[in-house]
C-alpha cells in the first residue's frame, strides 16, 4: 500500500475516528487559490481524546475486549465458579454461623520438595488396648510407607506416663513401640465419655480431640478399624479449609452426610470450641458422626471416597454404582482395589477383624461369579485376603495371637 500523505493520510483519519478535516479559516480563501491547494490546506488532526471518545474507536474496542473475555472464559471454563460455589459462599450451618468457603479439591496437589511436613500430623484416639494395638498398626503403615508428616497419638492419661522407658503393662509396650520404632508424639489426654449407650461408640468422642491440636497446621485423623494401602500425604496441601471430609458413599443420594472415617482437620481453638459445645448439647443418640455433620455438613469440603474411603463391605455387595459413581462402569475388585487409599473394615453382621469369627465370615463371605462360563471369585479372595492381612500384621505388630478360623 502506497505512503499515506497530504488529504488522504486525513481522509484514513477521518474514516477511523468520526471526524472530519478541521481548516483555518484564515488559511482557507488563501489555499484555495494557491496552485497546490492540495498540499498547501492546512489540516488540523483530531487529538488523541477525539480520537478515544469516536463511536468507531468506542465499536472497535467494545468488540475486541467481548473477543478477550469470550476467549479467557471459553479456555479457562472449568475455573469459573459455579452457582453452586457461589451459594456455598452465601450459605452456612452450626447455628447460623458462617464459615470460609471451602473449595472441593481438583487436581490431587504435590510437593514441591519445599514443603514443611512438621506442620503436618496424621493423628489416633486409643482408648483401651484393643484400639491401641490398632492405631500402632495404622502408624507400623505409615512409617513403613514413609509417609512425610508426623505422626501422634492421643490416649488415656493414666495409661502411661509418655517418658516411659521401662514400660511393665502390655498398654505401656505398645505405647512405647510406637514411640521408639515408629517415630510417634505420644498426647495423653482426658478420654472423652458419654454416659448410657455403647462404650466404643461413646468414647469416639475422642477423636474429636484432633481439632485441639493446634501445635499443627493440619491434622488426618482416620479410624484405627482400618487398612492404610497408599499414604495419603498430598491432602495435607489441599486448599485451607477447617474440615475436609467424604461423603458417606454407601448412604448416598438419599442421606449426603459425611463420613467422619476420615477427617482433614485444621486445629483452632475457635473450631474446638465449637465441637466441645455442639457435644454438650448433644442429644444421648448423637456421636462423633452426628456432631461433625451438624457443625459442617454444608461447609466441609468434600474428599472424593474414591479413593479414600473404601469399605471393605463393598466386595460383598451385588451393586456397586453408589461406589463407582456411575452405572456405566464394570465392576472390577483388584481395579478398585489397586487405587484405595484408606480401606475401613465395615461388614456387619461380620464383626471387628480382631474379634473374628471365622464361621461368620465364612457364611457372608462375597460370592463368586460367573464370567465368560468360568467361576470368578477375586472379589472373595480379596474380602478374606483383607482379614488375613490384619491378622498377620496385628501378631507380628503387637504379639497378639493370630485368631482361630
Amino acid at each position: 500500500m502506497p505512503p499515506l500523505v497530504g488529504k488522504t493520510w486525513s481522509s484514513f483519519w477521518a474514516s477511523l475516528s468520526g471526524y472530519a478535516p478541521l481548516q483555518n479559516g484564515d488559511n482557507a480563501t488563501t489555499a484555495s487559490t494557491s496552485p497546490d491547494s492540495s498540499f498547501n490546506t492546512l489540516t488540523l488532526r483530531p487529538s488523541i481524546t477525539q480520537i478515544l471518545m469516536s463511536k468507531r474507536v468506542r465499536y472497535t474496542a467494545s468488540a475486541v475486549c467481548a473477543g478477550v473475555i469470550f476467549f479467557l472464559a471459553f479456555h479457562n471454563y472449568d475455573r469459573l465458579p459455579t452457582l453452586d460455589s457461589l451459594r456455598q459462599q452465601t450459605t452456612g450451618s452450626g447455628g447460623g454461623a458462617s464459615a470460609p468457603y471451602c473449595p472441593n479439591p481438583g487436581v490431587s496437589p504435590s510437593d514441591d520438595g519445599k514443603t514443611d511436613w512438621t506442620r503436618f500430623a496424621y493423628t489416633q484416639y486409643v482408648t483401651n488396648q484393643a484400639y491401641l494395638c490398632n492405631s500402632v498398626m495404622i502408624f507400623e503403615t505409615l512409617h513403613r510407607l514413609k509417609s512425610k508428616a508426623d505422626r501422634v497419638m492421643m490416649y488415656p492419661q493414666d495409661m502411661m506416663d509418655p517418658a516411659e522407658t521401662n514400660p511393665e503393662s502390655e498398654e505401656a509396650r505398645l505405647l512405647v513401640k510406637a514411640r521408639d520404632q515408629y517415630n510417634v508424639k505420644l498426647a495423653p489426654v482426658a478420654v472423652q465419655r458419654r454416659s448410657g449407650g455403647d462404650a466404643t461408640w461413646a468414647e469416639s468422642f475422642t477423636k474429636l480431640l484432633a481439632f485441639n491440636q493446634t501445635q499443627y497446621q493440619r491434622v488426618l485423623n482416620v479410624d484405627s478399624d482400618a487398612t492404610i494401602l497408599q499414604t495419603m500425604d498430598e491432602l495435607f496441601l489441599l486448599p485451607p479449609c477447617p474440615v475436609a471430609m467424604p461423603r458417606a458413599y454407601w448412604l448416598f443420594p438419599d442421606n449426603k452426610i459425611l463420613s467422619s472415617q476420615l477427617m482433614l482437620v485444621q486445629p483452632s481453638e475457635v473450631e474446638f470450641d465449637r465441637v466441645m459445645k455442639t457435644m454438650e448439647n448433644s442429644s444421648r443418640n448423637d456421636y462423633d458422626m452426628e456432631i461433625v455433620n451438624e457443625l459442617y455438613i454444608d461447609q466441609a469440603m468434600i474428599l472424593p471416597h474414591r479413593p479414600y474411603d473404601l469399605l471393605t463391605g463393598e466386595f460383598r455387595g451385588d451393586s456397586h454404582e453408589k461406589y463407582l459413581g456411575t452405572d456405566r462402569e464394570e465392576w472390577d475388585p483388584v481395579a478398585v482395589f489397586n487405587e484405595a487409599k484408606f480401606l475401613h473394615f465395615s461388614d456387619w453382621p461380620v464383626p471387628k477383624p480382631w474379634l473374628s469369627n471365622a464361621a461368620m465370615r465364612e457364611q457372608h463371605q462375597p460370592a463368586c461369579e460367573t464370567k465368560d462360563g468360568k467361576e470368578d471369585c477375586t472379589a472373595r479372595t480379596l474380602w478374606n485376603g483383607f482379614y488375613e492381612d490384619f491378622a498377620e500384621r496385628r501378631k507380628k505388630v503387637c504379639n497378639v495371637k493370630k485368631p482361630r478360623r
